[in-house]
């Protein structure tokens, strides 16, 4: 801890996704000063200071920046401030990724251009801005194809797209949930689907990859994931090569990045890419019980333009399942030791358009596949 004492980090938010990063800096010794526009974020009462600051407001968190002459800035888990940590970074020669990389990261339509250009396997799009252009584009595209937003995340925005009354109201959906106006058309993508973690230091290394369970047609929420993948050493050895040439080809040449790849009957091709960990307990929770391998720390590490550690220290199997409305919760003693985390909030939604609709969690972990699945199957018969 010593060796870290006179350090300090910026945190842009402080929502429960940010707590691993605030631990993760104390528990070093390092300085954490923490923004966010909620003054009753989670996060707030771990770290060493907090100011009332959007995580998006570049001046502000510039000036704050300054003010405390910080050694590092981050995010974990989340695209919006990543375009303000690259600017914040460039302005003040911190170990950041190039303002040019966070926008090809965080707007769709940027990334699709980078990817294509790049010659990175990618499904068919088109980036329109009205519904004019939105309807003239679509006569290129086949029943069913995808309409989202380009600058949104946790499935807000999408759409499958399989009949011609859908067409208007799958635009409508995406234009309200993005704030550039900007809407990507997009062929679906049918196969298996997985999340890659990867992180750059030197070169891209694939940390691990996430079997994805989505609640499918129409919106594609995701409800659960499962380390590692399962699919064949082949498809994994291609993934592994679509993963890296993504992530060189949107210029990240330093940190995290979170590559999510379908496997099509044409071969791996990418959905998105993010400049960050992977949300939804993946990077924080499932790589370290999976792996041993602690991207939370590495990320802070690379922040600071410090040495990381991705040396793998085993090979065990975890997993997170999602659930959305349940009547009734009983949990018996022995299910709740059996697991690594629970969460519920009774929100009462009978569906699920995106990730905010979610009602609970559970994480489990297992030296092997088949006693990972028999302790997912006793919670489960639990949550009814």
């Amino acid at each position: 801890m010593e060796a870290y004492s006179n350090k300090s980090v910026l945190i842009l938010g402080a929502s429960e996704l940010q707590v691993p990063a605030i631990l993760a800096a104390k528990e070093k010794g390092i300085k954490t000063i923490v923004v966010d526009m909620d003054e009753a974020a989670t996060g707030i009462h771990h770290a060493d200071e907090f100011y009332n600051i959007s995580t998006v407001d570049y001046e502000a968190v510039l000036n704050l920046s300054r003010r405390k002459e910080i050694d590092g800035i981050m995010t974990i888990c989340s695209d919006r401030p990543m375009k303000v940590v690259a600017k914040v970074g460039r302005e003040l020669g911190l170990n950041t990724i190039s303002e040019d990389a966070a926008l090809k990261a965080t707007n769709k339509g940027e990334m699709r251009k980078a990817l294509k250009e790049g010659g990175v396997p990618i499904p068919n799009f088109s980036i329109v801005s009205s519904e004019e252009e939105y309807r003239e584009a679509i006569k290129g595209f086949s029943y069913p194809f995808i309409v989202k937003p380009s600058d949104n995340s946790g499935s807000r925005g999408v759409m499958l797209v399989e009949k011609e009354e859908d067409l208007l109201k799958a635009f409508t959906y995406a234009r309200k949930n993005c704030t550039d106006g900007m809407v990507l058309v997009e062929d679906y993508m049918e196969g298996p689907e997985v999340s890659v973690e990867v992180f750059v230091d030197g070169e891209p290394k694939v940390v691990q990859i996430t079997d994805k369970i989505t609640t499918g047609a129409p919106h594609f929420v995701e409800t659960g994931h499962t380390q590692p993948s399962r699919l064949d050493s082949s498809l994994l050895d291609e993934i592994t090569a679509v993963a890296k040439a993504g992530v060189k080809a949107l210029g990240i040449s330093l940190g995290p990045a979170h590559v999510e790849i379908k496997v099509t009957g044409d071969g791996a091709k990418i959905v998105e890419i993010g400049a960050r960990l992977g949300g939804d307990y993946i990077t924080t929770d499932l790589v370290k019980l999976s792996t041993g391998v602690d991207l939370v720390e590495a990320a802070l590490m690379s922040s600071l333009g410090e040495p990381v550690d991705l040396e793998r220290k085993w090979d065990r199997t975890s997993a997170i399942r999602y659930f959305g409305f349940n009547s009734y919760i009983n949990l018996r003693k022995e299910v709740i030791d059996s697991m690594e985390r629970m969460y519920v909030n009774k929100m009462e939604k009978r569906e699920m358009k995106s990730s905010r609709d979610r009602e609970g969690f559970f994480i489990i972990s297992a030296d092997d596949f088949d006693e990972l699945e028999r302790k997912i199957r006793v919670v489960e018969d639990d949550i009814l």
